[in-house]
């Protein structure tokens, strides 16, 4: 079966795919024309990388996996958003059914503003790539699409929501534009789909600290 998408476009943000991302003294950088800014997923998935390493060291095979679903999945997510034909049947099994999960969520959406946008501010010092900033049941929003093994707590992504208030401040600071909502929605290998909605402004002193705290401890 081929599908295709039927979204309204309002690109304000050139996506810049000339910045490429570097290694420095082992964490990512985004090197942009205001100077270079840590990874927004650096920083604020910084005090769960020791978890995530271990993990990702016992279990390579699903490590493996779970990246390349989580690529494959906002991939077809990125497509559909740009209305572009996709053929489900091209599409492996797992990656389809969460794709397909996603889809009545990812159909309220009405106006598109940034896919796969790079952003980057001096103010939090931070970089990288929104998955995507569009209206969702009418209002401006952060949008993230994540495929998991099974269901998540809302108290253990609370990395997921830094990312989002991240990107809310990184756009107010390009665009003058803000942010009011994070939407993450997240299909189920168990066959549910998850939508969490917060506000950026909740989570904006937990960014804070968590940005003190990584510059703290790659500095000494």
């Amino acid at each position: 079966m081929k599908i295709c998408g039927n979204f309204k476009h309002n690109i304000v943000v050139p996506t810049a795919e000339n910045i490429k991302s570097k290694e420095t003294n082992g964490f990512r950088v985004y090197s942009t024309e205001d100077g270079d800014f840590y990874s927004v997923t650096t920083v604020t998935g910084w005090e769960k990388r020791n978890f995530f390493a271990s993990w990702r060291n016992k279990n390579p095979e699903e490590s493996k996996r779970v990246c390349k679903r989580g690529t494959d999945l906002h991939t077809l997510c990125e497509h559909y958003l740009l209305n572009n034909e996709i053929n489900l049947e091209d599409v492996e099994e797992n990656e389809r059914k969460l794709f397909e999960l996603l889809m009545p969520e990812i159909n309220k959406i009405e106006e598109v503003y940034a896919l796969e946008t790079m952003l980057w501010g001096k103010i939090t010092g931070l970089a990288g790539r929104v998955d995507c900033i569009a209206k969702y049941n009418g209002e401006l929003a952060i949008i993230d699409f994540k495929g998991s093994t099974k269901n998540k707590y809302k108290d253990d992504i609370d990395n997921y929501f830094l990312q989002a208030t991240a990107y809310a401040l990184l756009w107010q600071e390009r665009t003058g534009t803000i942010i009011n909502k994070i939407v993450i929605m997240i299909a189920t290998e168990t066959g549910d789909l998850q939508v969490f909605e917060e506000k950026p402004m909740k989570y904006v002193r937990k960014l804070v600290d968590c940005i003190k705290k990584f510059k703290k401890d790659v500095n000494k």
